[in-house]
């Protein structure tokens, strides 16, 4: 589908330009409630990619599948509320395990007076391995089923 229809192509290139917009919102949430407000990853993780969900549908609403919008705004917001919630659902596991993981693996191999420390980049590294992941779902289960109207 992506690769033979010029137009999923072209969808799917505004659908990654929206999911990176939601990538700074959610790095950016992510480390201001770590790093200045002290949450535990885990949580600072879920409400980091509330924010980005917010501003991903509101994109994605005007400007990936503008075409969408004849379908109710309630019931789209739904639709993509449930497919994000399975999108987190994916993400939090593979997150709390792989930020273990990185940050003990990290320790071993950073010298002590790196720039950054190995529990911020074993944060960062594991949200962003755990994105990308969940982009994929979120692209497909959003355009079969939220924006299907197209």
């Amino acid at each position: 589908m992506i690769v033979t229809s010029p137009q999923e192509r072209s969808r799917f290139l505004r659908f990654a330009a929206v999911g990176l917009i939601g990538a700074v919102v959610d790095f950016g949430t992510f480390n201001l409630l770590v790093n200045l407000g002290r949450l535990p990853a885990i949580w600072a993780s879920v409400l980091s990619f509330t924010a980005a969900v917010i501003s991903n549908f509101l994109w994605n609403r005007f400007w990936t599948y503008p075409e969408s919008r004849s379908k109710q705004v309630s019931k789209q917001l739904i639709q993509f509320a449930i497919v994000s919630l399975v999108g987190l659902g994916i993400r939090t596991p593979l997150f709390a395990w792989m930020e273990k993981t990185l940050i003990r693996s990290l320790a071993a191999i950073l010298p002590k007076n790196f720039i950054f420390s190995n529990v911020f980049l074993g944060h960062n590294i594991a949200l962003a391995i755990a994105i990308l992941v969940v982009m994929m779902w979120n692209f497909y289960a959003n355009r079969f089923w939220t924006y299907n109207d197209i």
